[in-house]
């Protein structure tokens, strides 16, 4: 127990009837980064604000950092950075004023406010955004400057909720570096997304979709224990209109554009495979190629979330 930063048994939360978590259980370990994925809607947000102590479950059990999130949701707050969805800071502050408040907000001593800001804006890489009002920014340099608000306090661990949503990629990926930084320095990091390209750089991760948690592993885990399907790359010419019409191929189960080509879940590729070919070819296509894959974690997660729901009867 000493080596976990996170516990959670049988946690659920229900908004009158409906059941946004559904008795979900796992662990964090200290030092990691966790990830908490899925589609929007399925829980994510809930599940951390429960774990940040600013909901109460309905029923389960949980610990953050060794505190009950039943009974200590206070001490919860004063020792995690928690950074949600919508950006926090004030538009009509620079970034510098933004800083000094949130210093004052987690009662850092005065004699340690000037050196931690300047941590932080190095950090984040913000220098020459000190003296600009925040509103005149970008979303990405928002968000750098809303993490490191979230951290001033030198928190052991972090709750990033959707931290890259509405960025573009470069910023994203130098969101991510900021991240594995913090982690390299022991902080424990939670975060939700759902670009599901994202789950790479977490050292562990789980998929809850519809309130439940359907897999739980590293990412080279997600890819084979949780993967019993194949995957097959089609390149052909107009492969939107070719995506359906390869579902009706016998051990096809389902396909999805990725960029130009087209990812089919199959349970056998020796019997897809002819399959497909015959299809182009009777249909006079000459130019294509059908190759078994490895997996990504986008393919596990469309296939997980597909046999979810086929295994409790919904389409």
């Amino acid at each position: 127990m000493d080596e976990l930063a996170v516990t959670v048994q049988n946690l659920e939360k229900k908004f009158g009837a409906f059941t946004a978590v559904n008795k979900i259980s796992f662990d964090v370990k200290k030092g990691e980064i966790f990830g908490f994925l899925g589609p929007n809607g399925a829980g994510k947000s809930t599940t951390i604000r429960m774990l940040c102590g600013i909901i109460s479950p309905t029923s389960g059990s949980g610990k953050v950092g060794g505190f009950d999130i039943m009974k200590e949701q206070d001490k919860i707050k004063e020792r995690i950075g928690y950074m949600s969805q919508k950006f926090s800071l004030y538009d009509d502050l620079t970034v510098e004023e933004n800083i000094d408040f949130y210093s004052g907000i987690y009662k850092l001593p005065r004699s340690e406010r000037a050196e931690r800001k300047e941590e932080i804006i190095k950090l984040a890489e913000i220098q020459d955004f000190r003296n600009k009002l925040t509103r005149s920014l970008s979303g990405g340099w928002k968000q750098r400057i809303a993490l490191g608000c979230a951290i001033l306090h030198k928190p052991n661990m972090i709750f990033l909720d959707e931290p890259t949503s509405g960025v573009d990629p470069i910023t994203r990926a130098n969101f991510w570096s900021i991240i594995k930084a913090l982690a390299k320095n022991g902080v424990t990091v939670f975060v939700t997304t759902h670009y599901m390209d994202e789950a790479e750089n977490c050292d562990r991760m789980t998929l809850i979709y519809k309130g439940t948690i359907i897999a739980l592993g590293t990412p080279e885990e997600m890819k084979t224990k949780f993967m019993k399907d194949e995957i097959l790359r089609i390149s052909v010419a107009d492969a939107a209109e070719w995506a359906d019409k390869i579902t009706s191929v016998k051990s096809v189960k389902d396909t999805a554009l990725f960029g130009a080509d087209i990812h089919a879940v199959v349970e056998d590729s020796k019997t897809a495979i002819p399959g497909i070919e015959s299809l182009f070819k009777g249909q006079g296509i000459k130019t294509f190629t059908v190759t078994k894959i490895k997996p990504s974690l986008e393919d596990v997660f469309v296939s997980a979330i597909e046999n979810f729901d086929k295994k409790n009867g919904q389409t």
